[in-house]
C-alpha cells in the first residue's frame, strides 16, 4: 500500500515487489552523474531539481503510485513531497545500495551488473 500525501517508506523488495508487476512505477531520484554506476532497469530517471522546476512525469507515471529510489541525501524524500501532492509516492528505505545487498536488479554500463558503493 503506498501513502497519499505524505512521506512513507518501503524496504527495497516491497518497492521491487510492487512496481516489476507495473502497478507502480519506481523513479530514479539521483543525480545524472551517480546513474552510470548502476540503475534499476525500467526506472525512469528524474532527479527531483528537474521535478520541482516543473518537468513532466515519465510517461509511464501518470495515474500510478510511485515509489522514489536514490544514492544518499535528502533528494528521494523531496522527490516524494512533490509528487504526493498529486498522488501516491513513497520513498525507498536504504538507497539503491541497500536494493544491490538485497540481491535486487541493478544494471550497470553496457548492461553489466552495476556496482553501487
Amino acid at each position: 500500500m503506498f501513502c497519499r500525501r505524505g512521506a512513507g517508506r518501503h524496504t527495497p523488495a516491497q518497492a521491487h515487489r510492487h512496481t516489476s508487476g507495473g502497478r507502480a512505477v519506481l523513479l530514479d531520484a539521483r543525480a545524472a552523474n551517480e546513474r552510470p554506476a548502476g540503475y534499476v532497469p525500467g526506472a525512469p530517471h528524474l532527479p527531483p531539481s528537474r521535478l520541482t522546476a516543473g518537468a513532466g512525469l515519465p510517461a509511464t507515471a501518470p495515474g500510478k503510485p510511485m515509489a522514489t529510489i536514490r544514492r544518499g541525501g535528502h533528494r528521494s524524500p523531496e522527490a516524494v513531497k512533490v509528487l504526493a501532492g498529486g498522488g501516491e509516492a513513497r520513498d525507498v528505505a536504504g538507497s539503491i545500495a541497500a536494493r544491490v545487498r538485497d540481491g535486487l536488479p541493478v544494471t550497470g554500463r553496457n548492461g553489466s551488473t552495476g556496482v553501487i558503493s
